[in-house]
């Protein structure tokens, strides 16, 4: 992005055309002729002739296909596309990387921060909805997951936030031996290209670019500034020394376009002929020799095949797919597979539950007092963390900034907002509550039930209420002056019961499903520490699935942390 925070139009090109080579599409001729256009000379100009070579080792590979490798990852997404370039370090390993959607190249919704969210609904887009329940007033609540290479990475809002270290130790102390904040900071630091250098917590050497936003959007910094007035530490670094406080994002963001992790573990992973990506292939299910997984049936162009691995299948198709592809493969509660008639492989009970997501509010808007400037970086760029209840060590809400209104319909209804308004909307870092992915059909692509009982459990109501008035107090303060008319929604201090209906009407997603397929040893617990799933060789999962415990942000970075170790342990096996 340039000093004003706007996407440069040729960079994003150029990015695209490197792309664009490397998955084949354009050709060196066509690739030279472009860069003469935009007076580049192509000697010296990074990631070109890996481009090249690349997309002449994919074509080669697709020209000659194959159906036994080494090991084999459905989904390309945040987790995914790392295991498989880090799998394919090793050149004696053949590797295979399914994903059921396109390349992410030429599309400028991913591309460019300013829009991701035009990617919601898109056909980048798995359009899943959580199933409507009493607790949020029947409404239908969106799940965005990404359906192209990269996957959520490819459309979500660019946000880097590791968590808090005591979620780690958290996971570690529920039976996740080997998770501790000790154990996976080294994974976070190998992932990151930190801009400002390498630390003892912070990577600057790894695959993924973290920035900080260029030219700051002035609500951004007003809610640092904000949040500093209401005794609230300023942080240099959300992903620092201290958790929590406030501070500008890091965001992943390289050259200012987004640094998904197509673009960052995969295009330079590609020219290795013993990496095969394979696009639009949808896995259907897995496949077993008694309770070892020996691979998978996928379709491509309408067309069913098996392909098969000798050492390893990894599923990184997320929180929701991961556990739909288990329970179609009969892993699952006995149960649940015989009232749909699906053969028994494994019992596995806690495939599908523990599922639990961050509550957001949308939610609490100002009127601006004049022309919102244009949006800048992500369209949020800060974040502000604070604590619910004061008897608590970690803070347990986070507060960004939407630079344009978000309101959900029915607080527009009760309180209308101003097209000239922006938000400061909070959501629940550590919900109680808990739900489930089930299945209603045996088929592929069948309905689910996506349930996360968002307030069932009566704790995170409250907290979301008292985040309401701390967000107001927060738009309040003196560095809001020239920047809020007044509030819009709510228009005031609610009395409770009004509050209450707010937050049930305004209860959202921050689109961070995660735990149905948890890590750990209890009778729930569908993957070891390891990943490997519970009574079963052959199978890992390595995704925002397993998590035990939702972690104290946006759950991009771990998940991208997760695959990094999930790779490890592939070369250890």
């Amino acid at each position: 992005m340039n000093k004003s925070g706007e996407i440069d139009p040729r960079k994003e090109a150029l990015q695209t055309l490197l792309d664009q080579v490397t998955y084949g599409r354009i050709d060196r001729r066509t690739a030279l002729r472009a860069l003469g256009v935009w007076g580049l000379a192509a000697a010296g100009l990074p990631g070109l002739e890996e481009a090249f070579a690349a997309g002449e080792t994919q074509k080669k590979l697709a020209a000659n296909p194959v159906d036994t490798f080494d090991v084999i990852v459905i989904g390309g997404g945040s987790a995914g596309a790392v295991v498989a370039a880090r799998a394919s370090e090793n050149p004696h390993r053949k590797v295979l990387l399914l994903e059921a959607g396109p390349t992410d190249e030429g599309v400028a919704s991913i591309a460019n921060p300013l829009i991701w969210f035009t990617n919601i609904q898109s056909a980048y887009d798995w359009k899943y909805s959580y199933t409507p329940q009493e607790a949020v007033r029947q409404r239908t609540i969106l799940i965005p997951r990404g359906k192209v290479l990269g996957g959520s990475s490819s459309i979500n809002a660019l946000i880097w936030v590791r968590g808090a270290p005591s979620d780690f130790d958290l996971w570690a102390r529920s039976g996740a031996a080997g998770w501790g904040w000790t154990d996976v900071l080294p994974y976070y630091k190998k992932a990151e290209d930190w801009q400002m250098g390498a630390s003892t917590l912070r990577g600057a050497h790894g695959p993924l670019r973290c920035e900080l936003p260029s030219a700051p959007h002035p609500i951004a910094v007003a809610v640092v500034e904000a949040a500093k007035s209401l005794g609230l530490p300023a942080v240099e670094d959300v992903n620092g020394a201290i958790f929590g406080g406030a501070s500008l994002a890091n965001l992943n963001i390289k050259d200012g376009t987004r640094h998904n992790t197509a673009r960052a573990y995969l295009r330079p992973a590609m020219s290795r002929p013993n990496l095969t990506v394979l696009t639009q292939a949808q896995a259907l299910r897995l496949v077993f020799e008694g309770t070892r997984c020996r691979g998978v049936e996928i379709s491509v162009d309408g067309t069913s095949r098996v392909v098969r691995a000798r050492h390893e299948v990894v599923l990184s198709a997320g929180a929701i797919d991961t556990p739909r592809l288990l329970l179609l493969s009969g892993v699952g509660d006995p149960q649940e597979l015989r009232r749909l008639g699906i053969p028994v492989v494994a019992e596995v009970k806690g495939v599908g539950k523990n599922l639990h997501d961050h509550p957001l509010l949308m939610g609490v808007n100002f009127e601006a007092a004049t022309t919102i400037a244009p949006f800048r970086n992500n369209c949020g760029g800060s974040q502000a963390f604070w604590s619910s209840d004061p008897s608590i060590n970690v803070p347990d809400i986070m507060l960004v900034p939407i630079q344009r209104p978000y309101a959900s319909p029915e607080v527009a209804k009760l309180y209308p907002v101003p097209e000239n308004s922006f938000a400061v909307t909070p959501g629940l870092m550590r919900p109680v509550s808990r739900g489930r992915v089930r299945l209603l059909s045996a088929t592929a692509n069948g309905p689910l039930d996506i349930q996360p009982n968002f307030l069932q459990e009566r704790a995170d109501l409250e907290a979301l209420m008292r985040s309401v008035g701390f967000a107001l107090d927060l738009g309040a303060q003196p560095a809001f002056r020239e920047l809020v008319k007044r509030p819009a929604s709510p228009s005031a201090r609610l009395a409770p019961q009004a509050l209450e209906e707010f937050v049930r009407v305004s209860c959202s997603s921050y689109f961070h499903p995660v735990g149905t397929c948890k890590m750990g040893v209890d009778s729930l617990a569908v993957v070891d520490p390891k990943l490997k799933v519970h009574g079963l060789s052959g199978l890992s999962v390595a995704d925002a699935s397993v998590m035990p415990h939702i972690t104290s942000g946006n759950t991009h970075a771990p998940c991208v942390m997760i695959g990094e170790r999930a790779a490890e342990f592939l070369g250890r096996a």
